[in-house]
């Protein structure tokens, strides 16, 4: 598929997607102080898109629904929960991270910023969101380790942002000495036999391969860890 209708393509089906999933109740930014809620260190929750939530497949055809057999296959005892919503920002998942960290898991694996870098968005407020959400869990889920999900933008924004937009994520990770995904759609992103017919979101097959992405930087994580 040419660059400019990929580019073109993923702007607009990104950036309409809508998810018809419950959201959760919005936070006041300053809260009461209360009780440490008590972590669940058998969960891993995925906090992301459309990519994450897995939209066009059947549910149980998502990378997050796939990392869970792999989970089950190594006799490893974790619940993953899918808290994908399409559309979503960085800005959109600051908000409700507060309420996904009520029972504060394992594992928290942050992809976001996909959908801020079609619209455009400035860079730095882009940076600024996720700096801002691992600042909140470390506040109120201090045993939970972030793994962090690159992403990149699209070529049709121009060097500069693309290149910028990238070095959000790697920075971030030394910055907090976080697990770095160095990006989702490794082999996938941009191979039209792996995505659907929008060029955007990957097909049962390209979770497959979106799944081993995750997988390999996961499982050491796991494996190393008594829930």
């Amino acid at each position: 598929m040419p660059v400019f209708r990929s580019a073109l393509l993923l702007l607009v089906g990104l950036t309409a997607c809508r998810t018809e999933r419950p959201s959760p109740p919005r936070q006041a930014a300053q809260t009461q102080a209360r009780p440490a809620p008590s972590p669940d260190h058998s969960t891993i929750v995925f906090l992301g898109t459309s990519l994450t939530a897995g939209l066009g497949v059947d549910p149980e055809e998502a990378y997050p629904a796939l990392i869970q057999r792999k989970v089950d296959s190594a006799g490893l005892a974790y619940r993953v929960v899918n808290a994908g919503v399409s559309g979503e920002s960085s800005a959109g998942a600051l908000r409700r991270l507060e309420w996904l960290l009520s029972a504060p898991p394992a594992i928290l694996v942050l992809e976001t910023g996909a959908n801020d870098g079609l619209r455009g968005q400035d860079v730095d407020s882009i940076r600024a969101n996720i700096q801002a959400m691992i600042d909140r869990t470390r506040a109120l889920a201090p045993h939970t380790r972030i793994v962090l999900v690159g992403m990149e933008a699209l070529p049709n924004l121009g060097r500069d942002y693309t290149q910028r937009f990238r070095a959000i994520y790697p920075e971030l990770a030394r910055r907090n000495h976080l697990t770095l995904i160095p990006f989702l759609l490794a082999g996938v992103g941009g191979v039209d036999s792996l995505n659907q017919a929008d060029g955007i979101h990957p097909t049962p097959r390209g979770h497959e391969i979106v799944a081993e992405n995750v997988w390999k930087v996961l499982k050491p994580l796991l494996v190393t860890r008594t829930p």
